[in-house]
């Protein structure tokens, strides 16, 4: 019986100390010993610029095309009920981690779904940013150092300046801004010291929608710009198909979930989540909606599945390579700033899946060097190695995204383990899962067409 006694005690001591390590902030609130505060919370504008940061990425270029496809009224719609979806889907998180004083995405999946569903989180995580932040690393060296498509080249701004050099070309470029940019910012250890940079990032994106706007409002007054389609043209059951290909990247523009307990966690009153998830998705959408709208107004028919590449011709007002340097630098920073809020959760995801039951990466220094360094290493050398953004996005897919954002969300409010779910959380959680795998399945099936053809033309 003692030694009964003893092993249930010794159990009961070492669950209580994987919770404290679960539910360990990023960095303490207070240092003891010192008898001062360290950390005092992080601010409401602090939070909502990174929150904010996490959503606006690179899927930000896509939104145009997809108003192309849907035409302007339907487009902009389909943003505005994305976003009120994936504030519900936030919410349900949680209110879900609050009422299980929860600190973690994967701890609440595991609680809910056992050892299967923190590890199916935390892979998704880790899947769905090693692909955007390799997308990342191949935008910046296709914006500094060009690249070649079809047997055309396109200068980057670096080239176009001062001509083909070594020192410019794509591996060292790459290779600096990883080691003088990207090194210093994913050093920190707390998502809240990265509130200046996602500032700027944000102003970023604003300046490239300023811009567009700009040069559209001043070529509609100069009657150089076609009234753009306000529905979609229908001429065929293949058309109405094509529609749904639009579906992914509205869902994913939005995926932001692995960052919002992070910065939950980091708030001195954790009541505030709630605004800052709204205030953010109120600014991103407003973001979204303008840059599709102008972007499509630009360039018509003629919008590119990636606009940043329509900014690589005359624009046809004066002094049209200046505004287009100015954009591709710009968006590039801005990815730039984007890189160390993604890199965050992906190394925290990838500490839990490989580290379950040891203390916060914030508390161990040789954890946290290595496990960064290797990422950085690994992003580096696959940005070199994939040709092109497109087979990055081909890797990461939609399917991680959309776990992350709607699947999980949902399955976790369907399950109700806290007793807190509403009829209304129900059918919403149905139609999440609806929407996330009809998105996915049309994005299979147009991959697959897609590969089917270059082989057929092959």
């Amino acid at each position: 019986m003692a030694i009964g006694d003893g092993s249930s005690n010794g159990n009961q001591q070492s669950a209580q100390k994987e919770i404290r390590y679960e539910t360990t902030p990023l960095l303490p609130l207070k240092v003891e010993e010192d008898g001062f505060h360290e950390f005092n919370g992080a601010s409401f504008s602090g939070a909502v610029f990174n929150l904010s940061t996490t959503i606006v990425g690179a899927g930000i270029m896509a939104l145009p095309a997809s108003i192309k496809m849907l035409g302007i009224i339907p487009g902009i719609l389909m943003i505005i009920i994305v976003a009120l979806l994936t504030e519900a889907s936030i919410d349900m998180l949680v209110r879900c981690s609050h009422q299980g004083k929860i600190t973690s995405y994967g701890w609440l999946m595991g609680e809910v779904f056992g050892q299967w569903g923190r590890i199916a989180l935390q892979a998704s995580v880790i899947i769905n940013n090693v692909g955007v932040l390799i997308v990342y690393m191949i935008i910046i060296g296709d914006v500094l150092s060009g690249t070649t498509s079809a047997g055309i080249h396109h200068r980057g701004i670096l080239e176009g300046w001062f001509g083909a050099h070594l020192w410019n070309s794509r591996p060292i470029v790459l290779l600096a801004t990883a080691l003088l940019v990207f090194a210093p910012l994913v050093s920190f250890k707390r998502l809240d010291s990265l509130r200046y940079t996602s500032a700027l990032s944000v102003a970023l994106a604003v300046v490239f929608v300023v811009i567009t706007a700009g040069i559209a409002i001043i070529k509609l007054f100069n009657g150089t710009v076609a009234m753009p389609k306000l529905f979609p043209e229908l001429d065929g059951l293949n058309s109405i198909w094509n529609l749904f290909t639009a579906v992914p990247v509205l869902v994913t523009a939005y995926i932001c979930h692995y960052n919002v307990h992070s910065i939950d966690n980091e708030l001195e009153d954790r009541t505030q989540i709630k605004p800052i998830v709204r205030t953010s998705l109120v600014l991103c959408s407003s973001v979204y909606i303008a840059t599709s709208f102008f972007a499509y107004l630009l360039f018509g028919e003629g919008t590119l599945d990636d606009v940043l590449a329509n900014f690589d011709a005359n624009l046809g007002i004066p002094f049209s390579s200046v505004f287009d340097d100015i954009v591709r630098v710009s968006y590039a920073a801005h990815v730039m700033l984007v890189f160390p809020i993604v890199f965050f959760a992906l190394r925290l995801n990838l500490d839990g899946l490989l580290f379950p039951t040891s203390r916060h990466i914030s508390h161990d220094n040789k954890r946290f060097a290595i496990i960064t360094i290797t990422l950085l290493a690994v992003i580096y050398l696959a940005a070199i190695l994939i040709p092109s953004i497109w087979d990055a996005f081909q890797f990461t897919g939609a399917t991680a995204a959309v776990l992350i954002g709607f699947i999980f969300p949902a399955m976790v409010i369907l399950r109700d383990s806290y007793g807190i779910a509403t009829k209304r959380d129900k059918v919403l959680a149905v139609t999440m899962i609806v929407l996330a795998v009809l998105s996915n399945s049309v994005a299979l099936y147009s991959d697959a067409m897609n590969i089917f053809r270059k082989k057929e033309v092959a």
